[in-house]
């Protein structure tokens, strides 16, 4: 086996991979005594010692890195499990960092559902919620409660509710004064939910309290999936809109939101994570003139591929059901429907997705991973 070899700023360790570089000031940072067991949070300040920390010998004690150091009375022991995590990974394991799972149109009768009382208390059902949050990027809760706190119960079973310009809730019905079009009958474009703001929110729920309206179909579509189609379709296209940020906002009388966005996210690997999108709160472009000779095209190309069939699922909004999406990959809409034909009113509010997926995290580590066992999906098929 390969020896520990000593360098000014690391060492190279023998692991089952293969040996492996580790900056000392890293490998200082990652000795499980920096953190405090009852907070967890780090109790180690490497920029207090007086010089860069430097090793006075290594060697590898069964299943850890035993490390002496020179300028200070402190001997780490690393497990070599975090050391092989970081040399093959790059980074820390994450149970929530699942790959998405991208859908099209015939995803519609696939969306998975998870009743409200289960969701509440089974961590299971929960976790099975999450999951396909973070997967799909949509799922939809069923027999909802029909009193007022039926929404918050579920909400606060993924996350904290946040806070939009509407306030903590949002009721999506035909308003006198509207001051957004989703509280008119009309039709919706595909959109994601309030660009304006610097962070818009990152998951959305919609509670279907009553719907008995001629019409008004709900659209949704995975973001995701269509990026991805454009940047095989166009790779330029892809670029231009993943690289460059436009302006959106979100303004009325009390309010004067504004943010600029890219439209396709990704992530530092090129992974497409999500798409920003609202031709109703889009403000006037202000990239340079001579690059919207190329962005525009681009941008009215994309937009043309959210009205695809092979992209697009429809369905009726049913009471008592609450549609879950992040609003960072789902792009959803609506059909215009006969206000005077019944009624529709869905009850909306935000969570993050970093609360989405610290609760999945939670979970996992208690042994619910939302996986459902193969004989069940086979029975559901």
């Amino acid at each position: 086996m390969t020896q520990i070899t000593l360098y000014d700023s690391g060492l190279t360790v023998p692991l089952r991979t293969g040996a492996a570089y580790f900056n000392y000031c890293w490998l200082r940072d990652a000795c499980p005594s920096c953190i405090d067991a009852q907070t967890r949070e780090r109790i180690f300040d490497v920029a207090s010692l007086p010089d860069l920390p430097r090793a006075k010998s290594a060697q590898i004690d069964g299943d850890v890195l035993v490390v002496d150091w020179q300028t200070e009375p402190q001997i780490s022991r690393i497990p070599l499990s975090v050391l092989e995590t970081f040399a093959a990974r790059g980074r820390a394991e994450d149970p929530a960092d699942l790959p998405r799972k991208l859908w099209y149109s015939d995803k519609g009768t696939n969306l998975t559902r998870v009743p409200q009382n289960a969701v509440l208390t089974d961590p299971d059902a929960r976790a099975q919620l999450t999951r396909a949050l973070i997967e799909d990027g949509i799922a939809i809760v069923t027999g909802m409660d029909a009193d007022n706190d039926s929404l918050p119960r579920l909400v606060n079973a993924v996350g904290p509710i946040t806070p939009s310009a509407e306030g903590l809730f949002f009721d999506v019905r035909v308003e006198i004064e509207p001051t957004n079009l989703a509280f008119t009958a009309g039709p919706l474009e595909m959109h994601t939910d309030l660009p304006g703001e610097e962070a818009a929110p990152g998951v959305q729920f919609l509670h279907c309290i009553e719907n008995t309206v001629e019409g008004g179909l709900s659209l949704f579509l995975d973001g995701a999936a269509v990026a991805e189609a454009l940047r095989a379709e166009d790779p330029e296209a892809f670029r231009l809109l993943a690289d460059y940020k436009i302006p959106f906002y979100y303004r009325h009388d009390n309010w004067d939101y504004r943010a600029h966005q890219r439209v396709i996210e990704t992530d530092p690997e090129g992974r497409v994570t999500g798409v920003t999108i609202s031709q109703h709160l889009q403000d006037i472009m202000d990239l340079p003139q001579d690059l919207l000779d190329s962005y525009y095209p681009a941008f009215i190309k994309f937009l043309k591929m959210m009205q695809e069939d092979r992209f697009l699922v429809r369905f009726r909004s049913e009471a008592g059901n609450c549609v879950i999406f992040d609003n960072h990959r789902i792009v959803h809409g609506r059909e215009g429907y006969v206000a005077d034909s019944g009624m529709r009113h869905l009850r909306g509010c935000y969570t993050d997705r970093g609360a989405l997926r610290s609760t999945y995290r939670v979970l996992a580590k208690q042994g619910h991973t939302g996986l459902i066992p193969e004989a069940e999906q086979l029975q559901s098929a």
